[in-house]
């Protein structure tokens, strides 16, 4: 299938992420409609003119006039949707998904497409520390990653449209990465810091820290106002990967603590110089 502006487009879980898709394809034009557990949220799309049409049944001519159906659902939500309702899904329907894994649940969806029908994975690296509908923002895509994460048995076609939409999105750059690159670096630079996060806001209970903290602290903690229910979920379907993660993490902070302890300025000098070579990497990004 080539995505156009001519495209239905369904969206599946109308949350933050759901709803900041539905806006920007909304903007080219696109069809688009919803599926929602919530009723709230099915109502404030359709007042403020995100989706033309919505329910919080699986509706079965949604699904069936969809070109492009997009899953907005937690990890284990988005598998059992599949496993219960894949059959509705008619031929030639492009199927991707926003989902944080990738190695434990990619094949197993594709295994439940039926015949005709192409599931291409996808993870936008965007969002907020907040969470609904009424908090979407096509904006957050803006200078922002996204990922296309084929298998081996996903067409270049389904590989180039799932590009096109990370396009019609408004993200910056649109990569390739195979399920466990993906979940390998996404342990790395999503997960991993999450985990910092919240142990940093988790090593004190002094409600006086607000009064004296920088930018520094606010800057390293803004993501530890966290979904405990999603993460939790993540960390656990990537636990190889992140946990592989943690230990170098470890490994390096225990030998920043041994060159403090050790009075070994040198050895910290030359680490902190790394750091900053590396970090400027972003910069010229």
């Amino acid at each position: 299938m080539r995505l156009d502006e001519n495209s239905k487009v369904l969206i599946v879980g109308l949350g933050l992420m759901g709803g900041s898709y539905a806006k920007a394809l909304k903007r080219w034009g696109f069809h688009v409609t919803a599926i929602s557990d919530q009723q709230s949220s099915i109502d404030y799309a359709l007042q403020e003119g995100i989706i033309v049409d919505g329910s919080t049944e699986v509706d079965h001519a949604l699904i069936a006039e969809a070109d492009l159906i997009i899953f907005g659902l937690y990890p284990t939500t988005f598998l059992h949707w599949i496993k219960t309702y894949a059959h509705l899904i008619r031929p030639r329907t492009l199927v991707t998904d926003i989902t944080g894994v990738k190695s434990c649940l990619v094949r197993e969806v594709q295994s439940y497409m039926p015949k005709g029908v192409e599931f291409i994975a996808a993870h936008p690296m965007a969002g907020r520390e907040v969470s609904g509908v009424e908090n979407s923002d096509s904006r957050i895509f803006q200078g922002a990653n996204y990922i296309v994460v084929p298998t081996e048995t996903n067409t270049p076609e389904a590989i180039e449209s799932c590009k096109r939409l990370g396009k019609f999105l408004g993200f910056e750059r649109i990569s390739v990465l195979s399920p466990e690159e993906h979940d390998e670096m996404i342990g790395f630079v999503s997960q991993l810091t999450h985990c910092i996060a919240v142990s940093l806001m988790t090593c004190s209970d002094s409600h006086h820290l607000v009064d004296y903290t920088g930018d520094s602290f606010r800057d390293l903690t803004r993501i530890a106002r966290i979904n405990d229910v999603l993460w939790s979920e993540l960390f656990l379907m990537n636990k190889s990967a992140l946990l592989r993660q943690m230990d170098k993490f470890l490994e390096e902070f225990s030998s920043l603590r041994d060159m403090l302890a050790q009075d070994d300025r040198e050895g910290m000098q030359a680490k902190m110089r790394l750091s900053t070579e590396r970090r400027s990497w972003f910069d010229q990004k």
